[in-house]
């Protein structure tokens, strides 16, 4: 069977998961296909509302990159302007609205879940978006003016240089925007908070139980090697970790691999180098990101890999930009390295939509998993109980289909982040 990949986040788990395999037959109102934060949250959605449900997962809860990302819950959104432009089509005047409450509406879902079944996840409030060149300050004000604007005065501060050298122990960055509404956490503990919480409402859930088909028809049902689950609805949330459905899914999303280090523990340094514990990430297109863990280490990640395959020394390539960073961690001892592979959409706009008439899927945060997730979470939750406003919303967004998948898409993946870096030099 599958294990977890060896990173810090496996390593401080609370409680490791030992969910059964799908045996025999089974019969709930929905089924869902993937365990990571998409089908979990949906799941605890549904079960609060009543629902039967079961999750089934390939290897183990939280294995794919809901449980090996860089932990920052922020409010950005990849592939904004995107959905501006098109939703603009179905929402009209209302549409910055609706992104504006998109940002944060995952922050909300999250804390309260936290609180209502007490998941203990290293939960921490406060981040930077730091201007790696001088180019970056205008977007920031922008960004710093909107959110004045939009009634957070008491939750942003826009920074300059030296007040962002008297909060985080670096030199690197000209200015910064404060946000104390954004959150870091233990993404994998988080999970497996939430899946215990689906269970203690109902839930089945299963393990090492790789889904060979999805019977579509009036009663739809998974299939495994040993059982079968019958539902009134599926839902298929693996996003890049399955090959599912290719006649449909195929070409739309692609896989990048993102590397993420994690330090020895620093002791009394990590508060020296970051005295008010801040989750940090650049505006660059490529960015880095990292924040101190919950004993004390350094965990760093950044770039990223889009021909789709993992092949590289995680280690030896970010020891650079931590050094760069934080000078006084030139040489430090690197504990943990692992990769992370994150779903691309080309729009970067989450895809929804349906497979057939009780066949759902939701997929493609491209990087921005931890609060998107959940806010999609609550979106499928609801379409599956017959309100569809804000799944119609997503759903009526076009996608570009790539033909031959990933042997061409992720070559374009590649071209395309290439020209971004390069114009990103020239600013």
């Amino acid at each position: 069977m599958t294990q977890r990949t060896h990173s810090y986040y496996t390593a401080t788990l609370n409680q490791e998961t030992d969910y059964p395999t799908l045996q025999g037959t089974h019969r709930v109102d929905v089924v869902i296909i993937g365990g990571g934060f998409t089908g979990v949250a949906t799941a605890v959605e549904l079960a609060e509302k009543g629902l039967k449900v079961a999750i089934v997962e390939s290897h183990k809860i939280g294995w794919g990159a809901t449980g090996r990302n860089g932990g920052q819950v922020t409010g950005s959104l990849s592939g904004d302007e995107a959905m501006r432009k098109q939703m603009r089509r179905t929402l009209g005047e209302q549409v910055d609205d609706f992104i504006w409450h998109l940002r944060w509406r995952g922050h909300q879902i999250i804390e309260q879940r936290v609180q209502r079944y007490a998941i203990d996840c290293d939960l921490r409030h406060g981040h930077l978006h730091a201007a790696y060149k001088p180019s970056h300050l205008d977007g920031l004000k922008r960004d710093y003016d909107e959110a004045l604007r939009r009634g957070m005065g008491s939750e942003v501060s826009l920074l300059d240089r030296s007040q962002v050298r008297d909060i985080l122990q670096s030199d690197l960055y000209h200015g910064a925007i404060k946000n104390t509404r954004n959150m870091h956490l233990h993404p994998l503990n988080l999970c497996l908070g939430e899946a215990r919480a689906a269970h203690s409402l109902g839930a089945l859930i299963f393990e090492h139980s790789e889904v060979l088909q999805i019977v579509h028809g009036q009663r739809p049902a998974v299939i495994t090697a040993q059982g079968r689950i019958d539902a009134d609805q599926v839902m298929l949330a693996g996003d890049v970790y399955h090959k599912l459905e290719p006649a449909r899914l195929k070409g739309k999303i692609f896989p990048a691999m993102g590397g993420i280090v994690t330090t020895a523990p620093l002791g009394d340094l990590a508060r020296q180098l970051n005295p008010e514990n801040l989750a940090v990430y650049d505006c660059r297109f490529v960015l880095d990101y990292y924040r101190m863990t919950a004993d004390g280490r350094l965990l760093f990640g950044g770039g990223a890999n889009y021909s789709g395959k993992d092949s590289r020394d995680i280690a030896a390539e970010l020891r650079p930009c931590i050094e760069a960073t934080f000078p006084a961690l030139k040489g430090v001892q690197i504990d943990y390295q692992w990769s992370c592979a994150m779903g691309i959409v080309i729009n970067r706009i989450p895809q929804l939509g349906k497979l057939s008439d009780n066949v759902w899927y939701c997929q493609g945060y491209s990087g921005h998993g931890i609060a998107t997730s959940h806010i999609m979470g609550e979106i499928m939750a609801q379409a599956i109980t017959g309100q569809l406003q804000h799944f119609d919303t997503f759903a009526a967004c076009p996608h570009i289909r790539v033909p031959l998948g990933d042997k061409l898409g992720n070559p374009m993946l590649a071209a395309g982040m290439w020209y971004y870096q390069m114009l990103e030099r020239l600013r």
